[in-house]
């Protein structure tokens, strides 16, 4: 037993922390850069872990993991270019707050709240990891399709006045999510007969793109105007706003762990769908959504946070990843010849623990970095804009061209930043195109081995959408939703 417990307290070992520490400080600022995602960081680090100690390995991959999913948010707070896909909800209200000057705030109020998540996230997976995977396993191909269909419906919350023009942004993005490979039969979709696009188009590009390039361009309209001063006071948020934030971060906490611990999911649905929840949930924010509401920071911010913990959990009890970057973790696990699932919790307890411990450990490294540079962040913002424009170009071909060094991703990259330009010039969001990239191949090969499961009959098929309790929820949602859009139910809820 005292063998066991020196073992499960090792992660407090001096070069243990320090290369949680490491690991969590590189992986904000690997995370910060759009093109450089928290997956490859991840590859990157087993091709020179793999001799090291497991638990060598182990500390300083859960150290970029934390930090890779926090760092995003900084340059989506300060530049509009989300540096994941689950920053993007967390740009929508950030920017604004950047524009108005708070870029500290923002950047202080997504620390100490992603922190909170983490730590929910890492609870979770102490405390009730055999249950939660589990359940996990109740979902079905259905369930799954029903999960995109509600994510692609809720781009109509991040559409500003229009659910039209939401609605055709994401159905793009879904389109654009298309090309390529079909992933059952090898046949090409919407390639046109070129080479170049079978390999598909990489979200990273599009998403740098309609963010990034698109940004730029619509800033060159606005050269003349000044450089914001942001206004650098405390960057702690103060009790009040976090006790008055807490219950909707601790119901983020909750959506991101559950979501998270879903195979193949992750922190983008989970940030989105805690989005649309504060989005519903708060009456009278004093900022309107879209705006910059601190609530619409918190949501996506701890919900992307707590699905780290919770990706983890059909990870260690099942040997099923919840995420791609726990799918690279699998392997790593693997390679030191251990064997994800249940018999890692009755073989080797300590290992289990010493995760655990590990993610709690990078969580509180995460508020110490978190914290500090921000002056040196949020001096980005203030650089005038005919050295700001060019700089974010510069860096958006570099991230662009770093995911495969391929320069034709730099033209994709291009295009959709003018693509992504004309859509704000005539009031369409962006942000619904890259969901819909995200959330378009998992709604695709859902809905194909649901229709296959259902031996292609409409009836069957239909019939499996209430006949199941986990799928007759999602169903009711799902229809919930795309009543709530209607402008009949609009009205009706403005007459109440």
């Amino acid at each position: 037993m005292e063998m066991l417990s020196n073992l499960s307290l090792s992660w407090l070992d001096p070069w243990l922390m320090f290369l949680t520490a490491a690991g969590t400080l590189a992986g904000i600022y690997v995370g910060a850069i759009p093109g450089l995602s928290v997956t490859m960081a991840t590859s990157i680090l087993i091709s020179f872990t793999f001799k090291w100690p497991v638990n060598d390995a182990l500390a300083l991959i859960a150290g970029v993991f934390v930090g890779g999913v926090y760092g995003g948010a900084r340059t989506a707070i300060l530049l509009n270019i989300p540096g994941a896909p689950s920053a993007v909800a967390t740009a929508i209200e950030g920017y604004p707050m950047a524009l108005r000057g708070e870029a500290g705030q923002a950047i202080g109020l997504t620390t100490v709240m992603s922190v909170l998540g983490g730590l929910i996230g890492i609870l979770a997976l102490a405390v009730s990891a055999p249950a939660i995977a589990n359940f996990a396993l109740m979902f079905q191909s259905r369930d799954y399709l029903l999960l995109g269909l509600i994510g692609i419906l809720l781009v109509g919350a991040l559409s500003g006045e229009s659910f039209a023009k939401g609605v055709f942004a994401g159905a793009l993005g879904v389109l654009i999510g298309m090309v390529g490979l079909d992933p059952m039969t090898a046949e090409q979709r919407l390639t046109f007969g070129s080479v170049q696009l079978m390999g598909g188009i990489p979200y990273i590009a599009a998403m740098i793109g309609f963010f990034g390039v698109a940004e730029a361009l619509v800033q060159l309209h606005n050269l003349s105007l000044p450089p914001i001063r942001q206004k650098i006071g405390s960057v702690i948020p103060g009790l009040a706003d976090i006790r008055r934030y807490l219950g909707l971060a601790l119901r983020s906490s909750g959506i991101g762990t559950i979501i998270g611990a879903l195979p193949g999911t992750g922190g983008d649905i989970a940030a989105l769908l805690a989005y649309d929840h504060a989005k519903r949930s708060t009456k009278n924010p004093d900022v309107p959504f879209g705006k910059g509401a601190k609530e619409g920071l918190v949501a996506p911010e701890t919900a992307n946070n707590a699905a780290v913990g919770g990706a983890f959990i059909p990870m260690l009890t099942l040997g099923i990843p919840g995420d791609a970057v726990t799918a690279v973790i699998i392997g790593a696990l693997f390679i030191h010849g251990l064997k994800p699932g249940p018999l890692l919790l009755i073989e080797t307890p300590h290992l289990f623990w010493f995760i655990v411990g590990n993610l709690t450990l990078a969580n509180l490294f995460l508020l110490i970095f978190g914290l500090s540079g921000i002056r040196v962040f949020t001096k980005i913002v203030e650089c005038p804009k005919a050295i700001l424009i060019p700089l974010i170009i510069v860096l958006s071909a570099v991230g662009t061209y770093a995911i495969q060094n391929n320069p034709v991703h730099i033209t994709w990259m291009l295009g959709f930043g003018i693509a992504g330009y004309f859509m704000k010039v005539f009031g369409f969001q962006v942000g619904p195109v890259i969901l819909g990239v995200i959330l378009g191949p998992m709604l695709d090969s859902n809905y194909r081995r649901t229709m296959i499961g259902a031996r292609h009959d409409i009836g069957e098929f239909l019939w499996n959408f209430v006949s199941n309790p986990i799928t007759l929820v999602l169903t009711v949602s799902f229809l919930l939703l795309l009543v709530s859009q209607t402008p009949l139910w609009q009205r009706w809820v403005r007459d109440r």
